[in-house]
């Protein structure tokens, strides 16, 4: 396939796009990043330059393109909630996805499909109630960001693209996302669970994230929402022992809840607590998780 990729620079644009050159696509990388995108993979893809705010020669890659792949978007989790880092987690998502699906409907050849980012976010903080791709959204800023950024996506649909929406929940590998940020304390023998230790932790290894774009990818069927966890969501107090068991290392000092919000304002509250969702759709569609359950996913990991 001809594809184009937005967000390919980043933390699972990087595996992605070698994983997607590894079975023969060719891939375009749109990125700010020139110097990282200029990497190992050679030409095994090409980048263009790119803002996600102004029109230009980047549209005429649209054209006749297969796919297009969009998971562009400032980091979540980086730094506490201010208007101002509010304002850059929408515009980095919700506007770049609308310019992007504007360029597409100009395009005389379409993209036959979008696979856009977005979150299990969208189903704001829950109880124990085992969330599908059919459950309603919740309420908050994460919820709200994720409705528009969907919403931006599904315009697609009006021209006749197939549009697949990634609900993605916490993506684990050793070099990037919330999986270090977790190791170094444990490694220093001062590990625990974040408080109350009760909530939902819907996860998922990242080769089976990046498996299950490839599948969305090649799959006609699949359109809308699509749960990117792994089919057995954990407690936060199990995760975090299971990771001190994985490392041989104690898990005895929790994180109070206070000191999260204290520090993290809003998004100290969004970590405290969770949401059990399942992956229905891959699960019926006969996708095979490489990484079910969680211990042999962190085995898998940390062994490298």
């Amino acid at each position: 396939m001809n594809i184009v990729v937005t967000g390919g620079t980043g933390f699972i644009g990087r595996a992605l796009r070698r994983s997607l050159s590894q079975h023969g696509h060719r891939v375009t990388v749109l990125t700010r990043k020139e110097r990282v995108a200029s990497d190992l993979f050679g030409t095994l893809f090409a980048k263009v330059e790119w803002n996600g705010r102004e029109p230009g020669a980047w549209e005429e890659l649209l054209e006749g393109a297969d796919a297009v792949i969009n998971m562009a978007g400032a980091p979540i989790a980086d730094a506490r909630w201010t208007e101002a880092r509010k304002r850059l987690l929408t515009e980095s998502r919700v506007q770049l996805t609308r310019r992007l699906v504007d360029a597409m409907s100009r395009r005389s050849a379409k993209p036959r499909v979008l696979i856009s980012a977005s979150g299990i976010g969208y189903y704001g903080p829950s109880d124990d109630r085992v969330l599908t791709e059919a459950a309603p959204h919740g309420e908050g800023f994460l919820v709200d960001l994720c409705l528009a950024w969907e919403a931006e996506a599904r315009r697609a649909e009006t021209f006749g693209t197939r549009v697949v929406l990634l609900r993605t929940g916490m993506v684990l590998e050793g070099d990037g996302g919330a999986l270090p940020k977790m190791l170094l304390p444990f490694r220093l023998f001062v590990g625990g669970p974040i408080l109350p230790g009760t909530q939902w932790v819907s996860w998922i290894h990242r080769d089976d994230h990046i498996g299950l774009i490839e599948w969305a990818l090649t799959t006609p069927s699949v359109s809308g929402p699509l749960n990117l966890v792994a089919p057995e969501p954990e407690r936060m107090q199990w995760f975090c022992t299971t990771l001190g068991q994985v490392l041989r290392r104690p898990c005895w000092l929790p994180v109070p809840e206070t000191v999260l919000s204290l520090a993290l304002g809003e998004l100290g509250t969004v970590m405290t607590t969770g949401q059990r969702v399942t992956p229905q759709k891959a699960l019926a569609g006969g996708y095979v998780f490489r990484y079910p359950a969680l211990e042999p996913a962190l085995r898998a990991i940390l062994k490298k």
